[in-house]
């Protein structure tokens, strides 16, 4: 959700928006799929972060990169046609080493 207020100083105009959030409940103990405050507490002490808040932003964030791909998905293997016309595209049997190339 974005609100948006408007303030008008002289003849300045600005924008002000407020950040997405999210309730966080926590659970009474700490579960496989569940944390509770006293262990977001703790980590924050032993990580060195001034927030309960940034160790949520950092757990989630290692989990995204963990399990999230870091690039879009292709449409698959190539067709047929697409390969015969890479293959017309770049001559074939003429390869050569680098170090061939080179000395």
């Amino acid at each position: 959700m974005l609100v948006m207020s408007f303030a008008v100083f002289g003849n300045i105009m600005t924008t002000t928006s407020k950040p997405d959030q999210l309730l966080l409940r926590f659970c009474p103990i700490d579960t496989q799929n569940g944390i509770c405050r006293a262990t977001v507490r703790k980590l924050a002490e032993h990580l060195g972060f001034t927030g309960e808040a940034q160790v949520i932003h950092y757990a989630v964030r290692k989990l995204a990169k963990e399990v999230l791909p870091g690039y879009e998905a292709d449409d698959g293997e190539l067709m047929s046609k697409q390969l015969a016309a890479i293959r017309e595209a770049i001559p074939q049997g003429r390869a050569k080493s680098v170090k061939s190339s080179l000395f």
